[in-house]
């Protein structure tokens, strides 16, 4: 117990400053690609958050994470609202609350899953950047190690991808539409979107507006 707090909290310190370039998740998805006899892809350039388009973090906040500047890595409003939802539509897709935060720990840290066990390491570790990070280093890692397409992980990686341009050269618009796609990269396009994700596109711009007027982010 001892060796896994110290190591653990010592991964959490160093990853402070140091730039995530590998996550679970991308071994994960390599080897579910030789798995399956597909072509190896890994495309991930981490950049500083200064890197990277303004419009970005409000569009990750609008789709993900409205009160992610105010809660202290979890949003028990959400939890509740979502708790409720589930238990009055059963038959309906599950409505999830986790915060930018909670899946940034997940991304770095953990692997995919709804077991109670990975929960409860999320829970822990989300905790621990919460106290360790400040929540400009929380949203840089976020940003970076994200999976934003097919073989494809974060802001910078998915922007040479689809446009040839750097992420922070992005516009409000085509931030909105990799916000977008966050609940399923791998199904939903920033690239070539459909008339579903250009309406998720629209709100997020909406959302957008509004924690822009409300919110003060400091790169």
């Amino acid at each position: 117990m001892v060796a896994f707090l110290a190591s653990t909290i010592l991964s959490v310190v160093a990853l402070r400053f140091i730039p995530v370039w590998v996550t679970p998740l991308m071994v994960i998805r390599c080897y579910q690609q030789l798995k399956e006899g597909r072509e190896l892809r890994m495309s991930h350039n981490w950049v500083p958050l200064s890197d990277i388009s303004e419009h970005m973090p409000m569009a990750v906040m609008g789709s993900e994470d409205a009160h992610f500047l105010e809660h202290h890595g979890f949003d028990f409003k959400a939890i509740e609202h979502a708790a409720k939802r589930n238990k009055k539509h059963p038959e309906k897709r599950k409505l999830g609350a986790s915060t930018i935060s909670q899946q940034t720990a997940k991304n770095v840290f953990l692997w995919p899953g709804r077991s109670w066990v990975r929960k409860g390491f999320e829970v822990y570790f989300t905790t621990l950047i919460e106290l360790m990070w400040s929540k400009e280093r929380i949203m840089e890692v976020y940003l970076n190690s994200i999976e934003t397409g097919e073989g494809i992980y974060g802001v910078e990686a998915i922007s040479r991808e689809n446009w040839g341009l750097h992420a922070h050269q992005l516009s409000r618009e085509r931030c909105a539409l990799i916000a977008a796609t966050l609940p399923n990269p791998r199904k939903f396009s920033s690239k070539h979107p459909s008339a579903y994700m250009l309406k998720r596109q629209q709100r997020i711009i909406h959302e957008m507006n509004y924690i822009e007027k409300h919110s003060k982010f400091n790169k």
